[in-house]
């Protein structure tokens, strides 16, 4: 067991100065004063320091992303220590640009391996391509049979996507929902968004045109530009959920929250990830590399902090990196809180927002 001793708990709204009694992998216990002993309990000082849910990031190429400046350029596997030192307990892993060199198999094993090592981990069947990449035959199969896989993935709008029709986009949508629905699962249809002049047309297309949830399509990547954005806000109004890369050369987190508000965005409908190991780039006029780079996962923390430093609280930063993203996954209350009962996923934050402890499921 352990218990953490008189700290500052967000739930990530503040409820005071209390004591965490962990067992096993959930929080058995949060009280004033809690008082037991024993050989087999660890004691945190948590005086001057906070606890809040660890956080959870939907978008990380766990094998690796890469590869679009040739073999040179693949990007390497995700080490679970880099997600510990973001304050990374649970993340989803997918695939990128290639499905060619990068397989269903490898990122199944990968996430695996993640688990193995006290993390908690997931992974989205599908790539940037169509027809999808999967393991077993099918989106549908591979999220009723694959324990780690929860949903899909697909991209639009992007010069390196496969150009899929409205009624193709339409059918991945349906497939990843019916898998969820049997399988118990979020079911969701992740879509990557690139630059493209179409934007998110085809997406309104399908939800026009068919009886899909809006719930199902996630459209991320969404802070691109200006343009991009202000329409997945105008998506969010509707009930859909969004997703933000958290990245200082794009659109930072603090203002994508300020114009959601702007504009009236119900907030819990907006979360943020990191598309950690995966490649950055920039084109040329002929679509030739000019630049490529290396996501980290560390931009989650640094992101909240950033949202922090201009004025936000701690309870109104954390909800994008935690609970909205445990409601988008299906997994709220177990992940992204802290309540009886939850997974023991927390992060021991001084007074300066460094992290000082992460605990990762017990």
């Amino acid at each position: 067991m352990i218990l953490i001793k008189q700290i500052k708990v967000y739930c990530p709204e503040y409820i005071g100065v209390k004591d965490i009694l962990i067992g096993g992998k959930e929080i058995l216990m949060i009280d004033d004063n809690i008082n037991i002993s024993g050989k087999d309990i660890k004691i945190i000082n948590g005086k001057n320091k906070n606890a809040v849910p660890g956080f959870m990031d939907g978008h990380v190429h766990i094998t690796g992303g890469g590869g679009e400046n040739s073999f040179r350029s693949r990007a390497p596997e995700i080490k679970a220590t880099s997600l510990i030192e973001g304050g990374i307990t649970t993340v989803v892993g997918l695939l990128g640009t290639d499905s060619t060199t990068r397989s269903m198999e490898n990122l199944v094993a990968k996430a695996k391996a993640l688990k193995e090592e006290g993390l908690t981990a997931y992974a989205l069947t599908g790539s940037y391509e169509y027809p999808t990449a999967t393991l077993i035959g099918s989106i549908k199969k591979d999220i009723v049979f694959i324990d780690e896989i929860i949903g899909a993935k697909i991209a639009i709008s992007d010069h390196r996507d496969s150009a899929v029709s409205a009624n193709e986009l339409a059918r991945l949508a349906s497939d990843a929902r019916i898998g969820g629905m049997l399988s118990g699962k979020a079911g969701i249809l992740e879509v990557h968004l690139g630059h493209g002049k179409k934007s998110i047309d085809i997406i309104w297309q399908v939800l026009e045109e068919n009886d899909i949830p809006i719930g199902t399509i996630r459209p991320t990547h969404v802070s691109k530009n200006r343009e991009l954005l202000k329409e997945c806000l105008r998506f969010a109004k509707k009930g859909g959920y969004i997703d933000a890369t958290c990245n200082s050369r794009n659109i930072s987190n603090y203002n994508i929250i300020m114009e959601a508000i702007e504009s009236q965005v119900p907030l819990d409908r907006i979360t943020f990830s990191s598309d950690g190991n995966g490649s950055w780039s920039k084109y040329d006029e002929d679509g030739r590399i000019t630049k490529i780079g290396l996501a980290s996962t560390k931009t989650m923390y640094e992101g909240f902090r950033d949202m922090i430093s201009n004025g936000l609280s701690i309870e109104e930063s954390l909800p994008y990196y935690t609970s909205n993203v445990s409601r988008a996954l299906y997994m709220y209350p177990r992940k992204g809180c802290l309540s009886i009962g939850s997974d023991a996923d927390i992060l021991i934050i001084d007074n300066d927002y460094n992290i000082d402890t992460v605990v990762a499921l017990g």
